[in-house]
Protein backbone atom coordinates (compact mmCIF):
# COMPACT_ATOMS: atom_id res chain seq x y z
CA UNK A 1 0.00 0.00 0.00
CA UNK A 2 1.20 3.81 -0.97
CA UNK A 3 1.02 6.19 1.82
CA UNK A 4 0.25 9.46 0.01
CA UNK A 5 0.51 13.24 1.45
CA UNK A 6 0.97 15.23 -1.79
CA UNK A 7 -2.17 17.12 -0.93
CA UNK A 8 0.15 19.02 1.62
CA UNK A 9 3.34 18.29 -0.47
CA UNK A 10 4.65 15.83 1.27
CA UNK A 11 6.26 12.58 0.37
CA UNK A 12 4.71 9.04 -0.30
CA UNK A 13 6.17 5.98 0.88
CA UNK A 14 5.03 2.08 0.44
CA UNK A 15 3.69 0.38 3.72
CA UNK A 16 4.44 -3.10 3.84
CA UNK A 17 0.95 -5.17 4.70
CA UNK A 18 0.12 -7.95 6.88
CA UNK A 19 1.20 -6.07 10.02
CA UNK A 20 -1.48 -6.40 13.21
CA UNK A 21 -3.41 -4.12 14.43
CA UNK A 22 -5.39 -3.77 17.44
CA UNK A 23 -9.03 -4.43 17.72
CA UNK A 24 -9.40 -2.27 20.29
CA UNK A 25 -8.55 1.90 20.67
CA UNK A 26 -7.28 3.50 23.50
CA UNK A 27 -6.40 6.95 23.63
CA UNK A 28 -4.20 6.45 26.59
CA UNK A 29 -2.27 3.50 25.19
CA UNK A 30 -1.67 5.51 21.89
CA UNK A 31 -0.06 7.98 24.38
CA UNK A 32 2.12 5.63 25.77
CA UNK A 33 5.80 6.29 25.48
CA UNK A 34 5.51 9.54 23.61
CA UNK A 35 8.07 12.44 24.76
CA UNK A 36 6.90 14.85 26.55
CA UNK A 37 7.04 18.47 24.82
CA UNK A 38 9.30 20.08 27.52
CA UNK A 39 12.13 17.45 27.17
CA UNK A 40 15.71 17.74 26.06
CA UNK A 41 17.62 16.12 23.79
CA UNK A 42 19.11 12.98 25.54
CA UNK A 43 15.40 12.02 26.55
CA UNK A 44 14.11 12.52 22.70
CA UNK A 45 16.96 10.60 21.30
CA UNK A 46 16.61 7.75 24.03
CA UNK A 47 12.57 7.41 23.72
CA UNK A 48 13.29 7.32 19.81
CA UNK A 49 16.03 4.73 20.24
CA UNK A 50 13.95 2.54 22.72
CA UNK A 51 11.58 1.87 19.41
CA UNK A 52 14.39 0.72 17.40
CA UNK A 53 14.31 4.24 15.45
CA UNK A 54 17.92 6.33 15.17
CA UNK A 55 18.63 10.00 15.34
CA UNK A 56 18.24 10.94 12.17
CA UNK A 57 14.74 8.87 12.01
CA UNK A 58 14.11 11.09 15.01
CA UNK A 59 14.84 14.49 13.57
CA UNK A 60 13.07 13.30 10.54
CA UNK A 61 9.87 12.54 12.23
CA UNK A 62 9.83 15.92 14.11
CA UNK A 63 9.85 17.36 11.61
CA UNK A 64 5.95 16.44 11.00
CA UNK A 65 5.60 19.39 13.33
CA UNK A 66 5.81 21.45 10.04
CA UNK A 67 2.06 20.80 10.36
CA UNK A 68 -0.31 21.32 13.32
CA UNK A 69 -0.67 23.26 15.67
CA UNK A 70 0.16 23.32 19.73
CA UNK A 71 -2.35 24.30 22.34
CA UNK A 72 -0.82 27.40 24.48
CA UNK A 73 -0.17 25.11 27.66
CA UNK A 74 2.65 22.98 25.62
CA UNK A 75 4.81 26.42 25.18
CA UNK A 76 3.85 28.79 27.51
CA UNK A 77 7.16 28.52 29.47
CA UNK A 78 9.10 28.61 26.43
CA UNK A 79 8.09 32.03 24.96
CA UNK A 80 7.70 33.45 28.31
CA UNK A 81 11.31 32.53 29.34
CA UNK A 82 13.44 34.67 27.99
CA UNK A 83 16.08 32.40 27.38
CA UNK A 84 18.85 32.93 24.72
CA UNK A 85 17.38 29.94 22.43
CA UNK A 86 14.55 32.06 20.88
CA UNK A 87 13.81 34.60 18.90
CA UNK A 88 12.62 37.32 21.07
CA UNK A 89 10.08 38.81 18.13
CA UNK A 90 8.86 35.20 17.77
CA UNK A 91 8.25 34.96 21.51
CA UNK A 92 6.75 38.24 21.32
CA UNK A 93 3.89 36.97 18.30
CA UNK A 94 2.71 33.96 20.23
CA UNK A 95 2.51 36.15 23.88
CA UNK A 96 -0.59 37.70 22.21
CA UNK A 97 -1.91 34.99 21.94
CA UNK A 98 -0.61 32.83 25.04
CA UNK A 99 -1.22 34.92 28.12
CA UNK A 100 0.67 34.25 31.17
CA UNK A 101 -2.19 32.98 32.89
CA UNK A 102 -5.69 30.99 31.07
CA UNK A 103 -6.20 30.35 27.44
CA UNK A 104 -4.45 26.95 27.98
CA UNK A 105 -6.36 25.48 24.92
CA UNK A 106 -5.65 28.82 22.48
CA UNK A 107 -3.51 27.35 19.56
CA UNK A 108 -0.39 28.37 17.35
CA UNK A 109 0.98 26.72 14.78
CA UNK A 110 3.69 24.47 14.88
CA UNK A 111 5.12 26.01 12.06
CA UNK A 112 4.60 29.72 11.77
CA UNK A 113 5.80 30.23 7.93
CA UNK A 114 3.45 27.57 6.29
CA UNK A 115 1.46 25.81 8.72
CA UNK A 116 -0.27 24.40 6.13
CA UNK A 117 2.28 22.61 3.85
CA UNK A 118 4.57 19.54 4.39
CA UNK A 119 7.93 21.27 3.58
CA UNK A 120 11.71 22.00 5.52
CA UNK A 121 10.58 24.88 6.93
CA UNK A 122 9.89 23.68 10.28
CA UNK A 123 13.85 23.38 10.09
CA UNK A 124 14.78 26.58 9.01
CA UNK A 125 12.51 27.87 11.86
CA UNK A 126 14.89 26.20 14.29
CA UNK A 127 17.84 27.75 12.69
CA UNK A 128 16.20 31.04 13.93
CA UNK A 129 15.41 30.18 16.97
CA UNK A 130 11.76 29.69 16.25
CA UNK A 131 10.63 26.32 17.38
CA UNK A 132 7.19 26.25 19.33
CA UNK A 133 7.91 23.82 21.76
CA UNK A 134 11.33 22.96 23.63
CA UNK A 135 11.23 19.35 22.07
CA UNK A 136 12.05 20.92 18.95
CA UNK A 137 14.16 23.54 19.35
CA UNK A 138 16.88 21.33 21.32
CA UNK A 139 17.19 19.54 17.79
CA UNK A 140 18.91 22.93 16.94
CA UNK A 141 20.51 23.88 20.80
CA UNK A 142 24.55 23.13 19.89
CA UNK A 143 23.92 18.72 20.21
CA UNK A 144 24.53 16.31 18.12
CA UNK A 145 21.40 16.55 15.97
CA UNK A 146 22.69 20.27 14.56
CA UNK A 147 23.75 18.97 11.36
CA UNK A 148 20.86 17.18 10.81
CA UNK A 149 18.76 19.87 11.10
CA UNK A 150 20.97 22.55 8.85
CA UNK A 151 21.33 19.57 6.43
CA UNK A 152 17.24 19.47 5.87
CA UNK A 153 16.81 23.27 6.22
CA UNK A 154 18.92 22.97 3.36
CA UNK A 155 17.65 20.04 1.40
CA UNK A 156 13.69 19.89 0.75
CA UNK A 157 14.41 16.20 -0.78
CA UNK A 158 16.84 14.90 1.71
CA UNK A 159 14.23 15.61 4.52
CA UNK A 160 11.30 13.92 2.27
CA UNK A 161 13.13 11.18 1.89
CA UNK A 162 14.76 10.71 5.23
CA UNK A 163 11.16 11.42 6.65
CA UNK A 164 9.29 8.33 4.24
CA UNK A 165 12.46 6.03 5.24
CA UNK A 166 11.28 6.85 9.02
CA UNK A 167 7.82 6.80 8.95
CA UNK A 168 8.15 3.45 7.37
CA UNK A 169 11.04 2.16 10.37
CA UNK A 170 8.22 3.37 12.85
CA UNK A 171 5.09 1.41 10.96
CA UNK A 172 7.50 -2.03 11.87
CA UNK A 173 7.66 -0.82 15.18
CA UNK A 174 5.35 -4.20 16.67
CA UNK A 175 2.33 -3.54 17.96
CA UNK A 176 1.66 -3.58 21.54
CA UNK A 177 -1.41 -6.06 20.93
CA UNK A 178 0.04 -8.96 19.46
CA UNK A 179 -3.50 -10.99 19.37
CA UNK A 180 -4.38 -8.18 17.05
CA UNK A 181 -5.94 -8.52 13.30
CA UNK A 182 -4.52 -8.47 10.20
CA UNK A 183 -7.12 -6.11 8.03
CA UNK A 184 -8.47 -7.15 4.86
CA UNK A 185 -9.74 -3.46 4.09
CA UNK A 186 -7.48 -0.76 5.96
CA UNK A 187 -10.20 1.22 6.91
CA UNK A 188 -12.39 -1.34 8.46
CA UNK A 189 -12.33 -4.04 11.48
CA UNK A 190 -12.78 -7.73 9.94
Amino acid sequence: MVINNKQVGGPTWTVRLGRRDSTTASRSQANTDLPSPFVGLDVLISAFANKGLSETDMVALSGAHTLGQAQCFLFRTRINSNGTDIDRGFASTRRRGCPQNGGDGNLAPLDLVTPNSFDNNYFKNLMQRKGLLQSDQVLFSGGSTNRLVSDYSRNPRLFASDFANAMVKMGEIPAAEQNGIIRRVCSAIN
